[in-house]
């Protein structure tokens, strides 16, 4: 395989005067791949939805219904346009992710208190108890991923992406 960062600059001309004072190199080329952090992103999520999707068939669950049994365990009582934003899924693919839910049992929808029309979701014992059985292999899944990272360092991550969701979130969520 090539290798993965983009070529150095040469001295002379605009092009290493800009790289002299400090600015963004202009192509993917020069960032390289290795730099580029949305090609890291998707490298890592896909090869963790890769993995995850595999172990899941065992389970009986897609992707999308492990991600909403998921945010469901933490944050009770969203609605469907929420639990979209939290799973990064379609509201669409949401909705019938929701009703496979149902009818397996995992989940009850309940008219909001103050907006009848308006459904919160809330997973059902059964629904926990599917999250419980996947959780395991989420956790593993997980601490593979951050293998030989330590704390210090984890949490410097997660605080940048943190940081990161704050810049390109579109809802206050």
């Amino acid at each position: 395989m090539g290798r993965m960062s983009g070529p150095k600059l040469k001295s002379g001309g605009a092009a290493a005067h800009e790289a002299d004072v400090g600015s963004q190199p202009a192509t993917l080329g020069e960032i390289g791949l290795d730099r580029f952090a949305p090609y890291l992103m998707n490298r890592v999520m896909g090869r963790w939805n890769a993995d995850i999707q595999k172990a899941l068939r065992e389970f009986g669950l897609t992707t999308a219904q492990m991600r909403a049994l998921a945010v469901l365990s933490v944050i009770p009582g969203l609605t469907i346009m929420e639990l979209s934003v939290y799973t990064v899924t379609e509201q669409s693919t949401m909705s019938r992710t929701l009703d496979g839910l149902e009818s397996q049992g995992f989940v009850r929808r309940v008219a909001r208190a103050d907006d009848a029309r308006a459904r919160e979701i809330f997973l059902t014992d059964a629904g926990a108890a599917a999250f419980a059985r996947v959780w395991p292999l989420m956790r593993d899944a997980y601490e593979k991923m951050l293998a030989g990272i330590g704390e210090e360092e984890r949490e410097a991550f997660l605080g940048t992406l943190r940081r990161i969701v704050r810049n390109v979130r579109r809802h206050n969520l």
